[in-house]
């Protein structure tokens, strides 16, 4: 490979490029994080809206899903940065990391909403009729029947998709967040070390995106349901 102790060289900056990696692996899990949690909470609520009896809240889910996720990320990330904070003024006193934080974890939620939806409605659907029969209201019967079961099945597409955010938070360079990818680009104009530089960076995705699919694989086998998917 070559010589890879220019990771403890001095950036100039009274840093080195180790620890400039390191804050740049940082910002990557956090981007991933967050836009996870507003991946999650958006696309369940549009998942469930699509199952509703209610044709409204069906139209609100549909079409929530349809426009993120037919749109591309990056494109999507520049309406966020560049077009939307100039449309909506009071938008611009926002950090560029929360922007990218929206975009990421809205284009990802448009992909749970259709598996939170595949999750519901591969339920029986008696389920929901006996929830309602004990005097549940349609809300606790999602609450309390339908969304523990749903969530357990859908557990390995979930996986799935988190471990997407985490390689998705790369083209965040183009907003110029500092994560893993505007580092190695950088790293590499720098130092000429690029093959070092982008196998460790390499590395930090995999060991990322891998430790999501334990964490994952750990959760599904404490709550999977014997007879329905993905159970034994």
């Amino acid at each position: 490979m070559g010589d890879w102790s220019f990771f403890l060289r001095d950036t100039g900056g009274g840093e080195t490029y180790l620890h400039w990696m390191m804050t740049a692996w940082g910002w990557t899990l956090a981007v991933a994080v967050l836009a996870l949690v507003v991946a999650l909470v958006v696309g369940s609520v549009m998942g469930i809206f699509r199952t509703t009896p209610s044709k409204l809240l069906v139209a609100i889910g549909n079409t929530w899903t349809e426009l993120f996720r037919n749109v591309p990320l990056l494109v999507q990330i520049f309406l966020w940065y560049h077009v939307i904070p100039s449309i909506f003024l009071s938008l611009r006193a926002i950090p560029s990391f929360v922007l990218v934080v929206f975009a990421i974890g809205f284009f990802t939620s448009a992909r749970i909403s259709e598996q939170v939806r595949a999750g519901i409605q591969s339920l029986p659907k008696g389920q929901r009729y006996a929830g309602l029969a004990m005097g549940l209201t349609l809300p606790q019967t999602y609450r309390y029947v339908l969304l523990p079961m749903a969530y357990r099945i859908v557990i390995p597409p979930l996986t799935s998709e988190s471990m997407n955010i985490i390689k998705n938070t790369s083209v965040a360079f183009a907003v110029s967040i500092a994560e893993l990818t505007m580092f190695a680009m950088q790293a590499q104009e720098e130092t000429s070390r690029g093959v070092e530089v982008y196998f460790a960076v390499t590395l930090l995705y995999f060991v990322s995106a891998f430790a999501v699919n334990r964490l994952a694989h750990f959760i599904e086998g404490r709550v999977q349901v014997p007879g329905m998917i993905g159970g034994k």
